[in-house]
Parts: structure tokens; sequence; C-alpha cells
């Protein structure tokens, strides 16, 4: 049911309606995939004609955009309690690769609004949104970027911070490649049940994440000693 709001008169109004928008919008997304949620809907479900909606965001996509930033921001925090006992400091290199690309896999796969926002980033989301959002947007991206190579060097010193911004940009485009690939429409479902020699094509997004991420680091750390 909608809520109907009186119109935010100060700083800390203002920012609960912001909030309460971002909220609303997650909540549609744990019900339908990024392309089917419309400003229409949301507006009604948060109690507010489109126009106002508006004046807190630029459009759906800048809605979008701020709820991935948010989203990403909690996914960071978590790692950064999670890894340290996850990933052995007495392992081996491959070992350590290994847990970390665990890690990653399962909390993502834990968090499909963000891994819906993430595969729908660079086609869907960057679209539609002016330059001082965007703008907003990739710096707060760039810093959460820097903030997931610090945790990666922590697990994996071996990795100069040249490579380890490589894993980070390989962790983006993989989960956003398989996270589709691993939600396939009915009739492609429907294909690998009923033609036994296609079924290696489907993917589940976890372990083939897993195993994306650890070739990728032990391949990055394996050329750098050639090197």
């Amino acid at each position: 049911m909608a809520t109907t709001f009186q119109r935010a008169r100060s700083d800390e109004q203002r920012a609960i309606r912001r909030q309460t928008i971002l909220d609303t919008a997650a909540g549609m997304l744990e019900e339908m995939p990024v392309a089917e949620l419309s400003l229409n809907e949301l507006s009604r479900r948060v109690g507010l004609a489109k126009s106002n909606v508006l004046r807190y965001f630029d459009s759906r996509e800048a809605v979008l955009l701020e709820l991935l930033d948010s989203l990403s921001c909690e996914w960071l925090e978590h790692l950064s309690r999670e890894l340290p006992s996850a990933v052995s400091t007495r392992a081996g290199f491959q070992r350590r690769a290994e847990q970390l690309a665990a890690v990653f896999a399962s909390s993502l796969a834990e968090r499909p609004v963000l891994c819906d926002l993430i595969a729908s980033q660079a086609a869907v989301l960057e679209h539609n949104v002016g330059t001082e959002a965007i703008a907003s947007f990739k710096r707060r991206g760039a810093a959460h970027a820097t903030t997931l190579v610090g945790l990666i060097r922590q697990a994996l010193p071996e990795l100069s911070e040249d490579r380890a911004w490589r894993l980070v940009i390989a962790t983006l485009l993989l989960s956003s490649s398989l996270w589709a690939h691993a939600r396939p429409p009915q009739a492609v479902l429907d294909a690998y049940e009923q033609i036994p020699e296609l079924r290696l094509m489907r993917l589940d997004f976890a372990p083939a994440l897993e195993d994306s991420l650890a070739t990728v680091a032990i391949g990055l750390e394996a050329r750098s000693r050639r090197r």
C-alpha cells in the first residue's frame, strides 16, 4: 500500500524521502528485474507523484545508480569483515586466491539485487542520467574500487597494485556477464532440459564466478613472476 507524504521542508526530511525512494526501489528489485522497474510504479509505491520523485533523482536510472552505490558500500563492508578470517595467511598463493574467489562469489550470489544492478550498469543505468549525477557516481565507484584493491592486496600481497586493479575489473566484468547468463529466459531453460548435450552450457553463478576469479588471480601472479 502506498504511503502519502507531506511535503519535505527540511534537509532531514528530504534525506528521509530520498532513502524511502531507494528502499522502495530495492524492495521492488526483489520482485522484478531492473528492466521491469518503472518510475510510475516506483512513484505509486512511494506515495508521490512522479514529478515529485524527480525532485530527488533525475530519472529512474539515477535512482538505480544511487542504489547500486549504496549496495556496493554494504558489500565492501561485508568483505572487510569476512576476508581476514576466510583467507589463511599461512596458505600458498593459489590456495589464498581460491579462498578469496570463494568469498567474492558467495557474497555476490547472496546479493541478487546488487548483481542485477551490476549487470545492468553499462547498458542501462548509465544512460538517461545527467553529467553531474554520473560524475558523482563514478567518483564514488572509483573509491569503492580502490577499497577493493586494498582488500585484495591484504589477502594476496604478491599482486602489485596494478594487478589487483585488473582483478577488480575482472570481478566486475565476470560477475556482470555470468549473472546474465546464469539467469536465462524460460525457453532457454526448457532447451537445456530437453536437449541433454546442451546441459553443459547451463551456468551456476557462484561456482562459475569462483572458478573464473581464482583462475584470473592465479594467472596474474604467474605472469608477474615470469617478468
